[in-house]
């Protein structure tokens, strides 16, 4: 998909240099890959506590 963005030329230099990315394109998809896993990290916060495992770590090591 083509999309035309206007982004800060510093924000993409320093990107490009923290990914050792070559081009631009190659940055903002790694940027939106770690946003999305960002948000469903997110989402999986949510039920911290609210699962019960019951796992017995001694039955699972026997296998």
């Amino acid at each position: 998909m083509r999309t035309t963005l206007i982004l800060p030329d510093q924000l993409i230099g320093e990107a490009m240099k923290l990914t050792k990315e070559k081009t631009k394109t190659g940055v903002i998809k790694i940027a939106l890959l770690n946003l999305i896993e960002k948000e469903k990290i997110k989402d999986l916060k949510k039920y911290y506590g609210k699962v019960d495992l019951n796992i017995d770590l001694n039955v699972l090591r026997k296998r």
